[in-house]
Formats: structure tokens, sequence, C-alpha cells
């Protein structure tokens, strides 16, 4: 059941350096290509990164990278694809972005692969070491390797302080 999915992915930050088949990591990559988006832009890049001296320099200026992943996928906007140029098109573009990140997360859980979306690093310092084009911003990354244990589930709140029914 995909709510099982849902429910078992967790945020892994440490990881066994098993490497991950290349079949594995383009299921994983094509889950986001399925991602919903607004008008069907498909506003994303996804930027593979394999090699470990690559990773450990953007370590270096991503205090929210932690572990030594086998694999990053750096999620980045085109912004040659989003269709409206005003703000609403900017927020709709990260939300599209941010619903591929989920789909890759859920699709690398499936597979046994530990992930961790990463939304704290230097931009700019990531843009300019994986020589990504000037309208494509990265704006999330999601680490990816073995895990050395899943962790515990977090605690969730009740569907019913969550949910309100055709008012709030």
């Amino acid at each position: 059941m995909v709510l099982d999915v849902i429910k078992g992915r967790r945020s892994v930050r440490s990881f066994k350096p098993d490497p991950i088949p290349e079949e594995y990591l383009r299921l994983i990559l094509e889950a986001g290509l399925w991602a919903p988006s607004g008008g069907n832009a498909q506003p994303w890049e996804f930027v593979l990164v394999r090699e470990r001296s690559l990773i450990d320099k953007i370590k270096l200026f991503s205090p929210g990278l932690f572990g030594n992943p086998y694999a990053l996928i750096v999620l980045c906007v085109n912004r040659n694809r989003i269709k409206r140029r005003d703000e609403s098109g900017k927020q709709i573009a990260l939300m599209d972005v941010a619903m591929a990140a989920q789909n890759i997360m859920l699709e690398a859980y499936y597979l046994g692969i530990g992930s961790c979306p990463i939304a704290s690093f230097n931009k700019t310092a990531v843009k300019e070491l994986l020589d990504i084009p000037d309208h494509v911003d990265p704006v999330l990354m999601v680490s990816l390797g073995y895990p050395e244990g899943w962790p515990e589930p977090p605690k969730r709140r009740p569907l019913e302080e969550v949910v309100h029914y055709e008012k709030y």
C-alpha cells in the first residue's frame, strides 16, 4: 500500500558505503519526473552527484548535509520553464520541485535506500561547483545511501487535530 511507503520513509543521516546500483538511481530519478507540476511546466532539473570528491566539497558549505551519502541529487528550478514570471510562478515552481523531491524520497525508500531532504546549503557555491547555468537555480538536495539503520517514526499530530471538514 502506498500509505505504508509514505509512513515508512525517514530522513536518514547515517549511511553505509555500499554503492547504489545504476538502475536504482535511474528509477529514483524517474520517480521525480512523474511529480505533478503547475500547467505541466516540469520546471525541474536534477543534478546527480556520485563523485566522492564533489560530495565532500559540497559538504563544506552544506550544514544540513550529514553522514557520507553514496549520492546527492541537487534539485533545481529552471526559470525558463516557469510559465508565470511573477512571484506566484516562482512559488509554484518551488512547490513542483518539492513534489518531485517527495517522489524521489518515496521511491528510494521503496527500494531500501535512505534519503534526506537538505535545504540548508550555500546555493551559490553549489551552483558554481556543479557548473549549473545562470537560468537554473538549485533549491533543494536529497542525499541517498543505504542506511546504517532506520530512525524511529516521529510523532504526528492526530488527524482530528489537523483536518477541518467543510469549513475551518
